[in-house]
């Protein structure tokens, strides 16, 4: 196979055969976990490009996540969510939601996996528990619609739904959320992930969008909140407006990157409100970002995500970049010299 052009970074081989769901990096090493709708979630060693191994599910894969480097976990189309133990090639289903489960994370902080599902709950579950699943479940929050998009930092999770409603959970008191909240953006939600600082989140919309959000409710901490249009382009005095997919905070410099249905992903620099960077475009459709522990890399999925219906489109595939420091490094603000 001929090398993948260097603008788009190393394409991995093996790549999965349907539309690619999620990836995700380990925080150990240069693992890198994929779920496809081809139903198997792929473990690659992205930077040897190497295929680890494959785990089959009953249903389409719509979500994965690391536990440690041997094992993690996945969330499926066929209601269930498994542990994957990638060494020994094994798996045992965790537990079960009464839909498909679209989100799935792993909680360091508590040692728990909570699961979101188009069931209209979120769950939580104890991976240590005994192998019935009744003892692996913590317990089951009902969310106002079908869980859409769900991220971590720290103590705290947020759960992005249909209907445009977003809840705030402290994972150590589950009962409520410590906050309700309706999407800023008019349009439904396709992504949400916390800063990696603890002290919001971005979400994303199917209308070329991205809100930037904070946790602090007084006037001051909501006064910081903005939103910003992007994958977009005029086109014969038209404005064509694409879906952003996907989220990804850079792990040192706090940046993010967008990935959309036009193909590009975007670096951005949310605290100075500027664009730092945009990577030459990819095949087709960003489904998925995900930057490595120590953002050296960044792994991009181009695929298909059918916005615009059943069509001729690129293969899927997954490209793995080095990261450069010019695209993800905040640029210092440039002052007035001060007249003299």
């Amino acid at each position: 196979m001929a090398a993948a052009p260097p603008f788009t970074g190393t394409e991995l081989t093996n790549p999965p055969s349907d539309g690619i769901s999620s990836l995700r990096f380990s925080n150990h090493s240069d693992n890198l976990l994929v779920s496809s709708w081809d139903k198997v979630v792929r473990l690659y060693d992205a930077s040897e490009n190497v295929l680890r191994g494959e785990f089959k599910h009953g249903g389409a894969v719509l979500d994965c996540c690391f536990h440690d480097d041997n094992s993690g976990f996945s969330a499926s189309a066929d209601n269930t969510v498994r542990r994957l133990v990638f060494n020994q090639e094994r798996e045992d289903i965790l537990g079960c939601h009464d839909a498909p489960v679209r989100c799935i994370e792993y909680s360091y902080a508590t040692g728990q996996v909570i699961t979101g599902s188009w069931d209209k709950t979120l769950k939580c579950w104890d991976p240590r528990g005994a192998s019935s699943q009744d003892r692996n479940l913590v317990g089951t929050y009902t969310q106002p619609e079908r869980v859409y998009s769900m991220s971590l930092v720290g103590n705290r999770v947020v759960v992005a739904t249909a209907g445009r409603h977003v809840n705030v959970y402290d994972l150590r008191n589950m009962s409520q959320p410590e906050q309700r909240r309706e999407s800023s953006l008019k349009y439904q939600t396709r992504c949400v992930q916390c800063y990696p600082n603890g002290t919001g989140y971005a979400l994303s919309s199917v209308e070329g969008r991205v809100a930037m959000e904070f946790f602090d409710l007084s006037e001051s901490g909501q006064s910081k909140k903005y939103a910003f249009k992007c994958h977009r382009k005029s086109e014969a005095g038209k404005d064509i407006v694409y879906p952003v997919n996907t989220i990804a905070f850079h792990p040192v410099y706090g940046t993010f990157a967008t990935g959309g249905c036009d193909g590009f992903v975007n670096v951005w620099d949310g605290n100075n409100k500027k664009r730092l960077y945009q990577y030459s475009k990819y095949p087709t459709s960003i489904a998925a970002l995900s930057f490595s522990r120590d953002g050296r890399l960044l792994a991009v999925a181009s695929s298909y995500t059918y916005e615009e219906g059943d069509k001729q489109h690129e293969p899927d595939a997954i490209f793995v970049r080095s990261v450069n420091e010019v695209e993800v490094k905040p640029k210092p603000k440039v002052y007035p010299n001060p007249a003299t």
